[in-house]
């Protein structure tokens, strides 16, 4: 049930980001999600979207390197305490976080949120247990 991430390596330049938008844009693929972390030199762009085959296959044209991972979306109440409660989640059950990150759209009452754990199975298995909704791909492509 978990969701496709892409990861793109960017070079640290003025304009990457904008090519790459640009590339998605003009394919018709809408970003659900992103984040980025930058060294000196690169970045790492971790993106959700409504169409990963087409976003993968124009971007690797234009010669970026691109990875698929796995990760957990969760729907989550928008109010304070509810992402802790959720991570309190997998820490009670021993999963690891590794990063997580929000998706750019919401609902008036939910937010959604991208987990990276070490554990996908037993993480779905957990928040599911505890009551929170998992995000599938085709939840991303109905946002």
């Amino acid at each position: 049930m978990s969701l496709k991430q892409l990861t793109v390596f960017v070079e640290n330049k003025q304009g990457a980001l904008v090519d790459i938008t640009a590339t998605l844009a003009q394919n018709n693929v809408n970003i659900r999600a992103l984040s980025i972390a930058d060294t000196e030199e690169f970045g790492i762009l971790r993106l959700i979207v409504n169409d990963n085959e087409t976003a993968m296959t124009k971007l690797s044209s234009e010669g970026y390197l691109i990875k698929t991972t796995d990760v957990v979306g969760v729907k989550i109440g928008d109010a304070p305490g509810k992402l802790s409660t959720a991570l309190s989640v997998l820490d009670d059950k021993g999963i690891n976080l590794e990063y997580l990150y929000a998706f750019m759209s919401r609902t008036e009452k939910h937010a959604y949120v991208v987990l990276r754990v070490a554990d996908n199975n037993a993480a779905e298995a957990a928040l599911e247990k505890a009551g929170f909704h998992l995000i599938t791909d085709a939840d991303v492509c109905k946002l």
